[in-house]
């Protein structure tokens, strides 16, 4: 047996040096040398680390199979990283040689086919000009085609070098990649280099607007300079002619026409081509500019370049009255400028104004989209020069609404350029008017829209018809509030004051030194210097002072005012200021009152509620709380309840149908009208001579019963007042119209919202209708300013008035020096103190 002992220690000589090699090294040395096997045993391959040899009948005997013929998954699995890397070199390599060998002989054909066509040129040129020409005229030839010749090289390979470095970008990366890899854990793959060139390109478009027409007009220089010198390598035109020729291809596609030649053909054909891409392009970009430009005029997002204008932000329902009276306003000065931000679409907007087919009388409505929580859209409609600016109060439940005014107004105050104008703010709820103010500041004045209509409707169940009265003095279309300063009349008394304006009816002094505004001030108060006067006329440029006029001063019946008697009042439904308005009655009604309080709310819950607003009941003085639940709309829960014995009722707007005016007043109107036909059948007729419905007629029997009692109804919708006052079946209280009024007032004036105040107060001075006979004896020819000084003798002051027979009250008389008989029918409304 032949001894192999020698060639064992050779190899394991071998062995411990390749060991002691580093390991990138002992992995690139052993590599090539160890194949891949796999053994039936694990116990047939035996390796001693110390020097051991392997048996050669052992290790024949192993049955060793390729991985790569038989399990392709397991020699992946133990291949090591080097080769790896080789077989997926090679076959990368043998990919994308294929493409270069592709590429490079599409580019060896045209340099060789530019080489012929220099070499049939130079033959061209030697065989003509061989026989006339010197060599001296030869050489500019032949140095003119090698010039030709290297530009059209140049453009060729300026050209094609992008676009294959761009098809070969990702292959680059995955190169790179490939050639890192190691046996660690893969790391996350890296974004292809192609997708990042994408994205930065979108971004730039995106983030600086004019980046594609800077693009485009890169590409159009791009087209025309390549272009050019491809038709000066290509035809005998100079340099400058050929820029020429490449413009007006890229200008005009259809200049190619008139080429001779094919290569000029094919490079003017390219460039115009070229150009009418570059046309769609730019034709493309125009179309999307203007399409933005329509977009943000019709949405509303361009800016408002007003000055003085009235801001309104915000959009609900009384919207429409609040813009009829601000145009009324406008008026006298030929219109004004309303813009309107709300976060809704600007065309809807408009369409929605359009509805309401009334006339602005010169006022234009300008409409914006945007939210006013947001300054640039503030800064949009020029909120820091706007003289007024009035938030509406939102169409969502009252502290939903009162929270959002409150974030609008610490908008307003963060504006950097300050306001010009105030800025009026309708509120939902009294409880939330401290917190505005607070934060606003002297410019908020706040028109709490619930206390106010709450407070009208009591005064109006008091005394019947005030409602009318405070739609004439609220409203611009008749008379209403103004506060002027008149330097003639310093030094005064109020008396003679009282009678100086022909046109107007002076109420009140605002005071120079504190700014405050006295309503029904003493005769004997003398105007200093400084004072303003308040007045009710027709318009702010209507009315001036005049000479004193003659009063005769007669006697007259002094009579006082009648005492007041217990009242009976009845609440259908619940507001969440229901606990002011009891207030109010407690301050007004006689000792010995009853207040019934008809609703679904339970009698714990409604206590509680009451009790959590502040009320104490057990404090209260004048009036008895008496609770009756059920269901207004029921007719046998109505019937349950003695109708016949109140003296006012008063239908409530219910709290859980404030977001929808046509529910609430729907249940209103169906209140009033079971109540009214109760009534009729329990009272007993009375027969009236005047009315215009016929005895049967179902609305002329519910006229016969408010005869005895007031049924006052709380409507939100204008549309539903029509159907109240045709029937003349109750008195009415147009809850989103007064406010309206409000709001254009306090914000023509600011001022006038403390005189509102104070007349809604149930302290102070207050509006009343007297009756005639406190001041004429029937039958009586006086003018209206003998009434007015007698009115003076009582402490009052004489607005209007009220003939019998008439529906309309006159404020503020055109002629008031003319005599009148007067009967004792006749009623009067005044500005007095409450008692």
């Amino acid at each position: 047996m032949p001894n192999h002992s020698s060639r064992s220690s050779e190899k394991s000589s071998l062995f411990r040096r390749s060991k002691t090699l580093p390991t990138g090294s002992y992995r690139r040395f052993t590599t090539p040398l160890i194949p891949t096997y796999r053994y039936d045993s694990a116990s047939d391959l035996r390796r001693d680390g110390d020097g051991g040899s392997c048996d050669s009948d052992t290790t024949s005997s192993a049955v060793a199979v390729l991985n790569s013929e038989s399990a392709p998954s397991q020699v992946l699995a133990t291949q090591s990283p080097s080769q790896r890397i080789t077989k997926l070199w090679t076959h990368f390599s043998l990919t994308h040689f294929l493409k270069f060998i592709c590429s490079f002989s599409f580019l060896y054909v045209m340099f060789l086919r530019a080489k012929v066509a220099k070499l049939e040129a130079e033959n061209s040129i030697l065989l003509t000009r061989c026989s006339r020409s010197s060599s001296n005229n030869e050489n500019p030839q032949m140095e003119d085609v090698n010039n030709r010749a290297v530009v059209l090289y140049s453009v060729i390979m300026t050209i094609a070098l992008p676009i294959l470095l761009y098809m070969y970008l990702d292959d680059l990366s995955y190169v790179k990649n490939l050639l890192k890899r190691t046996n660690k854990k893969k790391k996350e793959e890296e974004v292809p280099l192609k997708k990042r060139i994408a994205y930065s390109l979108d971004v730039c478009f995106s983030v600086y607007p004019y980046a594609k027409l800077l693009a485009l007009l890169f590409a159009t220089v791009v087209l025309i300079v390549y272009g050019g010198l491809a038709l000066y390598a290509v035809s005998d035109c100079g340099v400058d002619e050929a820029l020429w020729l490449s413009w007006t291809f890229v200008a005009d596609s259809g200049n190619h026409a008139d080429r001779i030649g094919v290569g000029p053909r094919i490079v003017s054909v390219a460039i115009s081509a070229g150009g009418m891409l570059i046309f769609a392009t730019m034709l493309g970009l125009i179309s999307d500019a203007i399409s933005k430009m329509v977009d943000s005029l019709r949405k509303g997002k361009s800016e408002v370049l007003e000055s003085n204008h009235i801001l309104i932000l915000g959009w609900s329902d009384k919207l429409g009255s609040l813009l009829k009276q601000l145009a009324i306003a406008n008026k006298s000065i030929g219109g004004g400028v309303v813009v309107v931000l709300a976060e809704r679409d600007k065309e809807e907007m408009e369409n929605d104004i359009a509805k309401f087919e009334f006339d602005l009388m010169g006022t234009s409505v300008i409409c914006r989209s945007g939210s006013a929580l947001i300054l640039a859209d503030l800064k949009k409609v020029s909120v820091s020069n706007a003289r007024a600016i009035i938030v509406l109060g939102s169409d969502e439940n009252a502290d939903q609404s009162d929270a959002r005014a409150l974030r609008v107004v610490l908008s307003l105050t963060g504006v950097k350029e300050g306001l010009k104008g105030h800025v009026v703010v309708e509120m939902c709820d009294l409880d939330n008017e401290p917190l505005v103010k607070l934060v606003g500041g002297e410019r908020i004045e706040t028109v709490v829209a619930h206390d106010v209509i709450g407070r009208l409707m009591i005064q109006c169940a008091l005394q019947p018809g005030l409602a009318q009265i405070w739609e004439d003095i609220l409203g611009f279309e008749n008379a209403e509030f103004y506060i002027k300063k008149w330097p003639q009349l310093d030094g005064r008394r109020f008396e003679d004051v009282l009678l100086s304006f022909p046109n107007a009816i002076p109420c009140g002094v605002k005071i120079a030194v504190d700014g405050k505004i006295v309503l029904n001030p003493s005769d004997n108060y003398v105007l200093e210097e400084g004072d303003e006067i308040l007045v009710i006329a027709e318009d702010d440029d209507t009315y001036a002072p005049g000479s004193l006029p003659e009063v005769r001063m007669c006697h007259f019946p002094k009579m006082q005012n009648p005492p007041k008697y217990p009242e009976k009042i009845l609440f259908c439904g619940w507001r969440r200021d229901i606990d002011d308005m009891i207030k109010v009655l407690e301050a007004l009604l006689a000792p010995g009152s009853e207040l019934w309080m008809f609703n679904e709310v339970p009698d714990q819950e409604r206590e509680k509620k009451l009790t959590d607003a502040g009320l104490n009941v057990s404090k209260l003085v004048n009036i008895r709380l008496v609770h009756r639940q059920g269901n207004a709309v029921i007719r046998r829960h109505l019937e349950s309840l003695p109708l016949e014995t109140f003296d006012s009722i008063l239908i409530l707007a219910e709290q859980s149908l404030e977001n929808s005016i046509v529910h609430s007043d729907s249940r209103s109107l169906a209140t009033l009208l079971l109540i009214r036909d109760i009534q009729s059948k329990r009272l007993p007729c009375k027969d009236s001579k005047s009315n215009v419905f016929p005895s049967s007629c179902w609305i002329r029997k519910m006229q016969q019963a408010s005869d005895k009692s007031i049924v006052i109804s709380e409507i939100l919708d204008s549309r539903t007042k029509n159907l109240v006052s045709v029937s003349r079946i109750s008195d009415y209280v147009l809850s989103n119209e007064l406010v309206s009024m409000a709001l254009a007032m306090v914000a023509e004036d600011k001022q006038i919202n403390r005189v509102l105040e104070e007349l809604f107060a149930e302290k102070g001075n207050e509006l009343c209708i007297r009756p005639a006979e406190f001041y004429i004896y029937d039958q009586e020819e006086v003018c209206f300013y003998d009434i007015m000084r007698r009115a003076r003798q009582r402490q009052e002051i004489i607005i209007g008035y009220r003939l019998a027979g008439m529906d309309q009250a006159v404020i503020n008389p055109s002629d008031k020096s003319k005599l009148r008989k007067w009967s004792l029918d006749d009623v009067y409304v005044v500005i007095a103190s409450c008692q």
